[in-house]
């Protein structure tokens, strides 16, 4: 009779005995292997705490970041791309080889296409010699600690899926935006104040995806905050209510957050609740002081243009900034809205430079004055940039194929040009950077590795530069 032990139909009690007993036990191999990973690359749990500070993996030059962000795609042509080319052409049909896209994808002869040259002259500005137009003549005069990217690009030419790609280096919703990435790889340095905080002129158009978690723990999203009134709904506690009594209710709450949790691991929305209700009581003492700018001083109102009231709300952003970099936030967006030049181009960038550019000038010489600015690095950037010909009344249409970025501070060598667009300024021709080279470069100075920055989701490790980024430029802008 043959031996049970070696029956090869033998009856198996569970998967992993299968597996053991499966080609010398390699199946059971594999399976642990993929196990572990997916337990070390996946947690369903946020950390106790989440947002604690984290040291970066490679050498860092910037601590914190300020994203600048031009919502509806200011003109690259207009701003911070001169193009003689285009004003000795103006008025004109585009050469015969030129074929510009349309925003309903018909394909713009060059029989029916002007062109249209800037109405703004540039100037040379610092040692450097770097040229921007007088629509930002103030921050020209920190042209030398500036790089300006001149061959961004990417290839989504509406607003939604375009304003999705530089906030996520997605172009679809529902990913981790750029400060989420960052704060899920460094945390906080501030224990009272959240790690990401967005301010904006106007409306957000996209709402949460310009500040979302995506996929990620939702306590890695961004907090929307007012420069009036409570900067953060809902932060103080009512009148009646003493600070001992939240105290008990909140460690009661937790309690039952907390036991809500086992029963429901994959929710990180409960984790990010318990750490929120946390750090929402010390913000209560902490917040009010931050957005009370009674101790600054006149020169600082003025450094800020709050003395304009043209200027005063993005001045006043501007002066948070700041205040949130001393403090220890790790990443600050700023949106200034409506760029969207689709008519009269030149009055709508004239009005929106107005209420910007001295601020923004204001915040660099301020940051390099009191030693902050080698650890913050700026970032200015739209959706994508605006077409050298001209669309209805002297307005411009949406150009993703090249368009301008600049950086400063986190280390860079000022005073400096990167790639450049064809001479009439509708592609990226040179050197050219997409988006996730862009984000590649941004986490670079920050410390992180882009490759390496990943979170398990959907069966694959996803990362902000998805499989791009190759184009890393943080070697050529940072100071040897």
């Amino acid at each position: 009779m043959e031996s049970t032990s070696c029956h090869r139909y033998l009856p198996v009690r569970s998967r992993r005995e299968f597996l053991a007993n499966s080609s010398l036990g390699f199946g059971g191999l594999a399976l642990g292997h993929l196990l572990q990973k997916e337990s070390l690359s996946a947690p369903v749990i946020a950390p106790p705490k989440p947002l604690a500070a984290k040291l970066p993996r490679q050498f860092a030059k910037a601590k914190s970041v300020v994203f600048i962000f031009l919502q509806g795609g200011a003109s690259h042509v207009d701003t911070f791309d001169p193009k003689p080319e285009l004003k000795r052409l103006d008025g004109k049909t585009p050469p015969a080889d030129y074929v510009i896209k349309g925003l309903d994808f018909d394909r713009i002869r060059p029989s029916s296409a002007r062109l249209m040259a800037s109405s703004f002259p540039f100037r040379k500005y610092g040692e450097s010699g770097l040229e921007i137009s007088d629509l930002f003549a103030n921050i020209g005069r920190h042209a030398d600690d500036l790089a300006v990217i001149r061959s961004c690009y990417h290839k989504s030419f509406f607003h939604g899926p375009a304003l999705n790609q530089v906030y996520s280096g997605a172009f679809l919703d529902g990913h981790p935006s750029v400060g989420a990435w960052v704060v899920y790889g460094l945390g906080c340095e501030s224990d009272v104040l959240p790690a990401f905080m967005v301010m904006t002129d106007g409306s957000l158009r996209t709402n949460k995806n310009s500040f979302g978690s995506g996929f990620l723990p939702a306590v890695y999203q961004g907090t929307l905050v007012y420069t009036e009134g409570a900067p953060i709904t809902n932060l103080n506690r009512p009148p009646r209510i003493t600070e001992n009594q939240q105290r008990r209710m909140l460690d009661q709450l937790s309690q039952w957050n907390q036991r809500h949790l086992e029963s429901r691991p994959d929710d990180t929305r409960l984790s990010a609740r318990i750490a929120n209700y946390e750090r929402a009581f010390r913000m209560q003492t902490a917040a009010p002081e931050l957005i009370d700018l009674s101790s600054e001083p006149e020169h600082i109102r003025r450094t800020y243009a709050l003395d304009d009231p043209i200027t005063e709300r993005f001045g006043r952003m501007c002066l948070l900034t700041r205040r949130m970099v001393e403090r220890g936030v790790r990443f600050i967006q700023l949106t200034s809205t409506d760029w969207d030049g689709h008519g009269q181009c030149d009055k709508n960038h004239a009005s929106n430079a107005r209420k910007i550019d001295k601020p923004i000038a204001g915040l660099i010489a301020d940051l390099k004055q009191r030693g902050l600015l080698e650890s913050t690095l700026l970032v200015c950037t739209g959706e994508f940039g605006r077409s050298p010909a001209r669309e209805g009344s002297r307005g411009r249409d949406h150009s993703p194929y090249g368009f301008s970025t600049w950086m400063a501070g986190g280390g860079i060598r000022g005073g400096k040009v990167v790639g450049a667009t064809d001479e009439l300024g509708y592609r990226a021709v040179e050197d050219r950077v997409h988006v996730h080279d862009l984000h590649a470069t941004m986490l670079s100075l920050l410390g992180l590795d882009h490759k390496e920055l990943t979170y398990y989701f959907q069966g694959r490790d996803m990362r902000l530069t998805d499989v791009g980024g190759e184009n890393d430029l943080a070697p050529r802008l940072v100071r040897a």
